[in-house]
């Protein structure tokens, strides 16, 4: 039994708005993937027996990408423990509450507790430019060799338009521009082309772009080259502290150094969010709430409630784990400082934090972490989605 079974695959596309990372990964055609692939079926042979239907259901679940996500990041944190020298047990029932963490690792004769989650970005209000994934496929399926367009949603409408409607007047559209004559305006600084499309209630308003003309002629290629912005980010620092809120409270006590590993998925990772978030952010010149070594008491190991706090030893963070950065981005572990917290082992791939006279410092990693998990550093290798070559044009009536 494997989580990806070996067959051919012809489907070299990149992933539809509208397809499941589950459906995306077995599909997915092309030697970059097939690595993939084979190193997800190796990493989950490497768990316990007991450990893998369950963790093999996760990954191939089509009704819920963070269930893959969160999947793939256990998948990632058993096997760089592994390949540190750890021994791993999975769910081991220990604590004062009855539950069972992920994993409890033995290392040099030493233990401790990780507990993995995979923290999505919490996205703020959706503005009203989004369109339905359906639709944003439908479009990029429109055979556009000579443009790339972009879109502006002007007006939502109650449901989806017609799909059909809409990519016909867009492949009538596209097809009426002369990509050279287009070329030559966009580089004189005039305004491109535009099609405006309305139908119950939504209209959308499209912009053509030509394709330089080296790469044209891939019928294949996506349609759309520019989105609108659609989110506001929310509260990353807060993000973070609820994570770790929601992780380090759940086992009462362990007995030994507790770490919490946080998959920080975020479009914009950035350290001062989690630094804040742990050892609390600076205050404005003037602050009641300040701390005598200048921070807020906003942060988790530095706020109200510090001391039931003091049982996580560590925070292990990875910013947006996934197979292609696997081997890139290094594990940093923030180290509580509240004197009552166990210390928390490092491993050798493992950069570090640690709060010193109220600044945090950081220490490197002794290694780099593709050599725990067995990986080259550029791994994968070659390209994700490799480009066509440019097939013969046909020249354009004048």
């Amino acid at each position: 039994m494997v989580v990806h079974t070996s067959r051919k695959r012809t489907d070299a596309s990149p992933q539809k708005a509208a397809e499941r990372d589950a459906e995306f990964y077995d599909r997915i055609a092309g030697p970059y993937w097939d690595q993939v692939r084979d190193v997800i079926n190796e990493w989950w042979s490497h768990l316990p027996g007991e450990a893998q239907p369950g963790l093999c259901s996760r990954l191939l679940d089509r009704n819920s990408d963070p269930n893959v996500r969160s999947a793939l990041w256990e998948l990632y944190l058993h096997e760089m423990l592994l390949g540190s020298g750890c021994t791993v047990e999975i769910e081991h029932r220990i604590g004062t509450r009855g539950k069972n963490p992920d994993f409890l690792v033995t290392r040099d004769g030493e233990q401790f507790v990780m507990e993995a989650i995979w923290t999505p970005q919490r996205l703020g209000d959706v503005m009203s430019s989004t369109l339905p994934p359906q639709l944003t496929d439908a479009i990029n399926a429109v055979p556009s060799p000579n443009f790339f367009i972009s879109y502006e949603v002007a007006r939502t409408g109650v449901g989806a338009p017609s799909q059909k409607r809409l990519t016909a007047g867009l492949t009538r559209w596209l097809a009426s521009l002369d990509p050279n004559q287009v070329h030559a305006g966009y580089e004189r600084g005039m305004p491109m082309p535009e099609h405006v499309w309305e139908e119950g209630g939504w209209c959308l308003a499209f912009m053509a772009f030509p394709r330089s003309p080296g790469t044209r002629g891939d019928s294949a290629s996506r349609t759309i080259g520019f989105h609108p912005p659609v989110f506001r980010f929310g509260d990353e620092s807060g993000r973070i502290l609820n994570a770790v809120k929601k992780k380090g409270g759940k086992y009462g006590d362990l007995g030994l150094p507790f770490i919490v590993a946080v998959g920080n998925a975020a479009a914009f990772p950035d350290g001062e969010d989690t630094e804040s978030a742990l050892y609390g952010s600076w205050p404005p010149p003037i602050s009641a709430g300040a701390l005598a070594f200048g921070r807020m008491t906003d942060g988790y190991w530095t706020g109200t409630y510090a001391r039931a706090h003091s049982r996580v030893s560590g925070v292990l963070t990875v910013d947006n784990p996934a197979p292609w950065t696997w081997s890139k981005n290094t594990p940093v572990l923030w180290q509580s400082p509240h004197p009552s917290s166990l210390a928390a082992p490092i491993l050798p791939s493992w950069a570090t934090m640690q709060l010193i006279d109220g600044r945090a410092a950081s220490g490197p990693a002794d290694r780099p972490v593709h050599t725990a998990l067995g990986l080259p550093q550029d791994w994968p290798f070659g390209e994700a989605f490799p480009q066509r070559p440019p097939q013969q044009l046909k020249p354009v009536s004048p």
